[in-house]
């Protein structure tokens, strides 16, 4: 059978790892891939270990160099080892030298080696030259991503998606949902928090859930908060998630492109990980019409489209949510087949155990 390596900078969780999106889905394909093939996950953290579950063997090798100390961007000598081993490689960020080493050696080894761009990155040679074509495939989590990074025209490049786990992230069965919209994800400015609380009506309350990362952000959105029914959660467990997703009205993701502070970003989501998770659990979904989204939320059917960065269109959605208990609970139901038919690992497993093959499988 195949033996396939997935590398990605960081561990999702744990006293050295990330609570990041990018970890999270290095992390949940790999799992799911070693149901079906014999499969390693290689990252980096303060203290080296080895730990296996469901099947899949996790190797935090460390401590590695931490290149330009840049926290996500650290190398490790038993990164050739283990490609080394492998007779398809996977990484995960593709500007940050580990892939570009990984990628060589498998190179030199006669492996196939594929990327997944999650967003982020470090000091790379790809700053100077492009690294695309060490590279038998680029797999991306969005067409969006495959157009922004320039490869729509790339036979090589992929559009494999995301997951979420079916058994995890389910409705309530007796659902009825409460006048309570939620958030989940990074406090940063692209996120687009600020204009959810503005938008935020009267008749309905907020949870926020995730992890500040800007102080300054922060701080403004507590203010924006006064007075509103908004309550601010930073240390949610999965089990809270599910049980805020099951609760909620709706999942708000409102991202932007450009963030109060005057800053930019061109990929404010490359799949919308919460979204899914939500949709997954019933509650319809409410986001801006940036970058991937689109490709998750279909308006009117699974959920609601507004434009980025205006308040007034997204607080006139959230009210009308608020006032038609059979949409929301329709657009609950078609979110859930959304994810059932579009959006589960055992997919993406199937798409990237395909392409690792050399056949070409989207969709």
């Amino acid at each position: 059978m195949t033996r396939v390596l997935h590398i990605v900078p960081a561990l999702f969780g744990g006293p050295d790892g990330i609570v990041g999106g990018a970890e999270r889905y290095a992390l949940e394909l790999a799992r799911h891939m070693a149901q079906r093939t014999p499969t390693r996950l290689l990252t980096f953290g303060d203290r080296p270990r080895e730990v296996s579950a469901d099947g899949l063997v996790i190797r935090v090798a460390g401590p590695g160099w931490r290149v330009r100390g840049q926290r996500t961007n650290p190398v490790a000598a038993a990164l050739f080892g283990e490609v080394w081993r492998a007779d398809v490689i996977h990484c995960h960020q593709q500007h940050v030298l580990a892939s570009t080493l990984a990628a060589l050696t498998a190179r030199v080894r006669g492996r196939r080696v594929f990327v997944s761009e999650l967003g982020g990155g470090g000091w790379d040679v790809s700053a100077y030259v492009s690294t695309d074509r060490l590279y038998h495939g680029h797999l991306h989590l969005s067409d969006y991503s495959r157009r922004v990074h320039g490869h729509e025209r790339l036979a090589r490049a992929h559009v494999i998606y995301g997951g979420v786990d079916l058994t995890r992230f389910t409705p309530d069965p007796n659902r009825r949902p409460e006048p309570r919209a939620v958030f989940v994800g990074r406090l940063l400015p692209h996120k687009g928090v600020h204009d959810l609380i503005q938008a935020l009506p009267a008749s309905l309350a907020l949870d926020v859930i995730g992890r500040p990362y800007d102080d300054r952000y922060l701080r403004d959105l507590q203010g924006l908060a006064a007075g509103k029914a908004v309550r601010f959660r930073h240390d949610a467990t999965d089990g809270d998630l599910v049980t805020a997703y099951r609760a909620a009205l709706c999942v708000v993701l409102p991202s932007v492109y450009a963030d109060p502070y005057g800053g930019r970003t061109r990929v404010p989501e490359l799949l919308g990980q919460s979204l899914l998770e939500g949709m997954a659990c019933g509650a319809p979904a409410v986001a801006t019409d940036v970058a991937s989204l689109p490709e998750i939320v279909t308006h009117g059917v699974n959920g609601l489209l507004v434009p980025p960065g205006d308040p007034a269109a997204l607080g006139a959605a959230l009210d009308l949510l608020a006032h038609e208990p059979a949409r929301v609970a329709a657009m609950g139901r078609a979110a859930r087949q959304t994810v059932e038919q579009r959006f589960t690992w055992d997919r993406v497993v199937e798409r990237c155990l395909a392409i690792y093959a050399g056949e070409n499988r989207e969709g």
